[in-house]
């Protein structure tokens, strides 16, 4: 389970995050975190992955402080974060990039790619392909694909759909609900109706703040998520 107990969260002088609470875990399915632009969604993900501090509060992750562990420890303990930027190796192929996914996992590397490839049979078509000349959904799905050969316990995804078409997209959402049968799944997600409808468990956060936690529906039916962002 990750849990965040009471953090504020700053960049420089500026603060982004204040006292905020949240946890997420194994037994979730998809757990959606909504809001605005810059409200600190990303901020949260990378708190959570070890890539950047707090300054009051605690993040545990199962039970152990994130300030004492590095990104890969916390990889190894099973939270795997793929960013919004994807971060592929463009001039690597699609295997070498999910072989990279699994450099906490070497062991389980053949074992993993048979699961992806299951996930995404796309990429064993592809698998020698270089990454930087894939489409713009064939790359998110190579990223995502990364993320699963760590095995991962929960998977946290930054916005998936971004700069995809939206029948890429759509096929994007069906891969990741398929996936949330599995693993749990973090969602940050501009398309609020698409990640609230398929969250079992929902945050709203608005300027830095949890405004209200509710199941994915819960929050749909909510007159001001229905105002301000449907």
């Amino acid at each position: 389970m990750i849990e965040l107990d009471g953090i504020d969260v700053s960049y420089g002088n500026i603060q982004v995050i204040w006292d905020l609470d949240m946890a997420v875990s194994e037994d979730d399915g998809v757990v959606s975190l909504v809001g605005p632009n810059g409200a600190g969604k990303s901020t949260l993900l990378r708190v959570m992955s070890g890539l950047h501090p707090v300054d009051a509060g605690t993040v545990t992750v199962w039970d152990e402080d994130v300030a004492t562990l590095t990104p890969s420890d916390i990889v190894r303990r099973g939270f795997v974060h793929v960013s919004e930027e994807r971060n592929l190796f463009g001039q690597m192929t699609v295997r070498e990039n999910l072989e990279m996914g699994a450099y906490t996992k070497r062991e389980e590397l053949d074992e993993m790619m048979e699961e992806v490839f299951e996930v995404f049979p796309i990429l064993e078509e592809r698998s020698d392909q270089l990454a930087r000349s894939m489409s713009g959904g064939q790359q998110q799905m190579l990223a995502i694909g990364r993320g699963l050969m760590a095995k991962p316990r929960i998977l946290a995804l930054d916005e998936p759909s971004e700069g995809l078409a939206p029948q890429i997209t759509d096929r994007v959402f069906e891969k990741i609900e398929g996936i949330s049968e599995e693993i749990t799944v973090l969602l940050v997600e501009q398309h609020v109706n698409r990640a609230l409808k398929m969250a079992d468990r929902a945050y709203l956060l608005e300027n830095g703040r949890i405004v209200r936690e509710d199941t994915g529906q819960g929050l749909l039916e909510s007159e001001h998520v229905k105002d301000a962002y449907l």
